[in-house]
């Protein structure tokens, strides 16, 4: 038990690191090392999967929090913007949660290990969309949050990596995209995190100390550590190269994407 404390402490304090250092979420780098972590424990080979999203996404609901609020202190989160894209990010990640309850682990495996390349690939290239309309009407905006929702939770992500390209290719500034995009995050968590319990709710082989899909030990250890090294990858970001950073980073990315498509 020491030795797993350990274990998910140094995954927090990594996590929130970058998290803070290059403003992606700590979801992608939280749940494959998790899957690892798990599978090394010997928890059930067909719950580890899922184990480490509902895990991730709850650290998220507490990560979250602190991000959101110090956004809005510098007036960058578009409010109007994220209430209409919220009830499809609701509704998303329920169904999010749902459809990766009926994936088989290989299946989980292969959409996050894609879903992580194509991530890496964004960053070490900056690949940005051109701003080439204005923001939709409400439904059009449901039907983003939607997917968004949906893709979030299935690879147990805040979301920022789909909501941020959305949003500046909807002629938002970059500033107030990442701001919006962490607002959404939040609800993202909290609803994929309890669609994670509930789907996982009467499963026989969770190990004990979980809840549905979400294992409570890696999440304090995750959370503890996260929330106090977040602060020190702001700093960081502000002494260090950052596309240099970048680059490296999505090397990582790519190296997690690329075992975790080898453990199949």
């Amino acid at each position: 038990m020491t030795e797993a404390v350990l274990v998910y402490l140094l995954l927090g304090a990594f996590a929130g690191t970058a998290a803070g250092l290059l403003g992606v979420g700590g979801g992608l780098i939280i749940v494959p090392v998790l899957a690892l972590v798990f599978s090394d424990y010997g928890f059930a080979p067909e719950l580890i999967m899922h184990l480490a999203v509902g895990t991730s996404l709850a650290t998220i609901v507490l990560t979250s929090i602190s991000s959101v609020r110090a956004h809005h202190q510098r007036g960058a989160v578009m409010w109007p913007e994220f209430a209409r894209l919220t009830p499809g990010i609701v509704l998303g990640a329920w169904l999010g949660a749902a459809v990766a309850h009926l994936m088989p682990t290989t299946a989980m495996r292969i959409f996050f290990g894609c879903f992580e390349l194509a991530v890496a690939a964004q960053l070490a290239f900056g690949l940005k969309p051109n701003a080439h309309r204005q923001l939709p009407g409400n439904v059009a905006m449901f039907g983003a949050g939607g997917v968004i929702g949906t893709v979030s939770a299935i690879v147990g992500i805040g979301g920022g990596t789909l909501t941020v390209p959305f949003l500046v290719w909807c002629n938002v500034a970059m500033r107030n995209a990442v701001a919006t995009s962490s607002a959404c995050g939040l609800p993202i968590a909290v609803a994929g995190a309890i669609g994670f319990v509930v789907a996982g709710w009467n499963q026989a082989a969770l190990p004990d100390w979980s809840t549905g899909y979400v294992y409570w030990p890696a999440f304090a250890g995750i959370v503890a550590a996260s929330v106090v090294f977040a602060p020190l990858g702001a700093w960081l970001a502000h002494q260090l190269p950052a596309q240099t950073l970048k680059r490296v980073f999505a090397l990582f990315l790519a190296v997690l994407g690329i075992r975790m498509l080898m453990a199949l």
